[in-house]
């Protein structure tokens, strides 16, 4: 029987072990799977995200792939809620695909991009647990979708208008509920639980698995580790702790209005019993 491994968490990984070249083959197995395409980086740099404060780098962690084709992939791992994290989406594709054209290239020249989106909460309103989004044109009176022309297709060596546009994935690792169908669960599985199965198939998990291990990080990795770990804890612990003040504040203040409501209703001469009863109080 194959002993299971203790591997540290695909968000520290991402941020301090898979920019080594050597361990391109993992995120390249990811997207690999992710993308149902054969990926190879050509280099990985940091996001923007990761030059902020410590608090907000121990939340959220991103890395920019540019593969050797030159498409580019924004791979997001967030922890921290945020309402307007759509928008960050959007702002965030459209800041790289602006930094890697040069002033005076033709727009011909824009990259394609994907942006991947590992989140550890729940976002919007919908039963899955990954989604993805492309960009289409479809008509008002023929309800035709918009076709690239044959020689547009040879002049930009795209298929379909979606291949010029940015693509969205959502992983929603929340709402994964460790029921393993096919290859693409196998990475939410480790990158909700930081364990990989013995009969686990999908190209780039063996090395997860073997790279991943804490046991094989050096004795400084161990400690930085342990560190944004423990860090890590206590944000997660402040935004619970601030969830359960704003429940009991929200309790008060509609205790407050029943109460006010209820002295309104008594003043103009309803009975106690109907008053309470228009309140809803048994």
């Amino acid at each position: 029987m194959t002993q299971k491994r203790t591997l540290v968490s695909f968000d520290w990984a991402a941020k301090n072990l898979l920019r080594r070249k050597a361990n391109y083959v993992i995120l390249e197995g990811f997207l690999t799977t992710l993308l149902g395409k054969t990926i190879k980086i050509k280099n990985i740099k940091d996001g923007e995200s990761n030059k902020n404060t410590d608090k907000q780098k121990y939340n959220r962690v991103d890395i920019i792939a540019e593969e050797e084709n030159g498409v580019l992939t924004i791979i997001e791992l967030q922890f921290t809620p945020e309402i307007d994290y759509f928008h960050r989406m959007l702002f965030g594709s459209s800041k790289v695909i602006t930094e890697y054209i040069s002033e005076g290239m033709p727009y011909s020249m824009v990259r394609k991009v994907y942006s991947i989106n590992i989140i550890y909460f729940d976002l919007g309103v919908g039963k899955d647990y990954i989604y993805h989004g492309t960009t289409n044109f479809k008509g008002l009176h023929y309800n035709d979708e918009l076709k690239l022309s044959a020689s547009q297709k040879e002049e930009f060596a795209k298929l379909e208008i979606k291949d010029v546009y940015p693509e969205f994935y959502l992983l929603k690792v929340d709402r994964f509920n460790n029921e393993v169908k096919d290859k693409l669960d196998e990475w939410m599985y480790l990158f909700k639980n930081s364990a990989v199965e013995p009969d686990f198939k999908a190209p780039g998990l063996m090395e997860a698995n073997e790279t991943l291990e804490y046991y094989r990080l050096s004795s400084e990795e161990q400690e930085r580790y342990d560190e944004y770990i423990d860090i890590r804890r206590s944000n997660n612990s402040t935004i619970y702790t601030a969830k359960l003040e704003g429940r009991e504040e929200g309790r008060e203040k509609g205790r407050e209005e029943g109460a006010k409501q209820l002295a309104e209703l008594i003043e103009k001469g309803v009975p106690l019993p109907e008053a309470l009863k228009k309140l809803g109080i048994s």
